[in-house]
């Protein structure tokens, strides 16, 4: 673990550093965390730039996709050169860029109840930038039975919903969505992905620094159309499949 940051490091993250709760010592949390981040796509590309930019010391980005032309409206960690690459790979290249003084680890693979552990590794927090549930399930038991940070995000067309569980102070995954919706190719405008995404990088570098009010048992809506937020209040489910065999 580093014990200080250096020079280019304090003089690169200035301007986050000069806000009195967060200083050097919250810059330093962000250097020494280690992110999983589920996905390389609509809501992995802003999750994985703004988590880079801010300093995040260790990404880990799994994503088994290839890059298509109909990701190229949202998916802004890619770009139009690099059809039919690895999004993993992509990715990298990227935030690489973006950032060169963080370590950033891509996995070009499933993730299965057989790789997540390996996949996951020594993250405290995992980010879901996915759209499909089966996979979510699986995030979500292995971040229940681990105690991990788990930063939801999902989109919809216009609308998207955002939501931070910690087991066992919060309900997990399966409590707020117990079933899946009907499986499918569902519509995407670029800029729902990119706003959600950034509430959840927002929602990651609070917990790490160790500032303000995470999204604990609140599900938070959102509606680029109408510019409208809601907040909803969600509750564990005693009866879960999941979490309830862990309290």
């Amino acid at each position: 673990m580093d014990k200080k940051l250096t020079h280019l490091e304090l003089e690169r993250y200035n301007r986050q550093i000069l806000l009195e709760d967060w200083g050097p010592e919250g810059q330093l949390k962000l250097k020494n965390a280690c992110v999983f981040i589920a996905g390389a796509g609509g809501l992995g590309s802003p999750v994985s730039i703004y988590l880079a930019a801010a300093g995040v010391g260790n990404l880990r980005i799994c994503d088994f996709g290839v890059l298509e032309l109909s990701n190229l409206n949202r998916q802004i960690l890619h770009d139009h050169s690099r059809l039919d690459k690895a999004k993993a790979l992509s990715a990298k290249e990227t935030l690489g860029k973006i950032n060169p003084y963080i370590k950033i680890e891509v996995f070009h693979e499933k993730i299965e109840e057989s790789s997540i552990a390996k996949l996951v590794g020594d993250a405290s927090v995992i980010v879901d930038c996915l759209d499909n549930f089966p996979t979510r399930y699986i995030l979500n038991e292995f971040a229940v039975r681990n105690k991990l940070v788990f930063v939801h995000g999902s989109i919809w067309g216009w609308e998207g919903r955002v939501t931070t569980m910690r087991f066992p102070q919060t309900a997990c995954f399966s409590c707020v969505f117990p079933e899946p919706p009907p499986a499918g190719v569902f519509p995407v405008v670029g800029v729902t992905p990119g706003i959600i995404g950034c509430l959840q990088a927002a929602e990651v570098i609070k917990y790490l620094v160790g500032i303000g009010s995470p999204l604990y048992n609140e599900l938070l809506l959102f509606n680029a159309k109408n510019m409208e937020f809601e907040r909803l209040k969600v509750r564990p489910d005693p009866n879960c499949p999941v979490c309830a065999k862990y309290r």
